[in-house]
């Protein structure tokens, strides 16, 4: 297997109309039924905030086991209408994150949703803002870059949305709990890879790089730019 530092990755690109005078990136939200400060919080943002455009880089939902999920989830389905509200007013785009990669374009056209690539480069105004969700950027978590690299297959994706929504959902409880005892035995959180980092940016001929994933708001300079990370949305807690 190649050095994920040494190979680019491929671009998206999304490209600001001229009237946009503000985006919005968020991430992290894990939303999720027991969670009700989250979500209602997120709800009046979605319909409150003035930007053009809201970019959202990743789990947003804590799980995703398939859109057919939405039918027989009546939280899900108001998470659907929340999203259908808010693209009506604005430009509403979708990164997958390591909990919602599953999320596919049956829900994302049924919402108005746009659907983003892991990683994409963001033209506004005159500057290169490159999005991530960041978890392929944490190459220090070598076990969990082993089970992204199998549940991002195509082959196990078909395999797994092809089993009944029960066993699905059992499934994706089981490795929810097996992530949470690996968290527990790592005392050091993981966090993206610096080198790495500076070669996409380079590569992106960007400006920046924004990401989520690791929970852990910061600024962080690079050799090009500067790395931000965004902030979850743990209201809960």
């Amino acid at each position: 297997m190649s050095d994920p530092r040494t190979t680019a990755p491929t671009f998206g690109k999304l490209i600001a109309p001229q009237a946009w005078q503000t985006v919005d990136l968020i991430s992290d939200l894990h939303l999720q039924a027991s969670e009700t400060a989250t979500f209602e919080a997120w709800q009046t943002y979605m319909a409150q905030t003035p930007a053009d455009a809201v970019l959202i880089l990743g789990d947003l939902f804590e799980v995703w086991v398939g859109d057919d999920a939405v039918a027989q989830d009546p939280f899900l389905a108001a998470c659907a209408e929340v999203l259908r509200q808010a693209a009506q007013k604005r430009h509403v785009a979708f990164m997958p994150g390591n909990r919602d990669f599953l999320v596919g374009q049956d829900f994302l056209s049924g919402c108005g949703i746009h659907p983003m690539s892991d990683p994409s480069v963001l033209e506004f105004g005159v500057g290169q803002i490159l999005l991530s969700h960041g978890d392929a950027l944490c190459l220090g978590d070598s076990d969990y870059q082993v089970f992204r690299a199998q549940v991002r297959d195509q082959a196990w994706q078909h395999e797994f949305l092809s089993k009944p929504l029960n066993e699905r959902m059992d499934l994706a409880r089981g490795m929810r709990a097996m992530s949470e005892s690996q968290k527990q035995r790592n005392k050091v959180l993981a966090d993206a890879d610096p080198a790495m980092a500076l070669a996409w940016v380079t590569w992106a001929s960007a400006d920046c790089l924004v990401h989520g994933h690791t929970h852990q708001p910061a600024d962080h300079p690079l050799g090009k730019g500067q790395r931000h990370v965004l902030s979850d949305w743990s209201l809960d807690h």
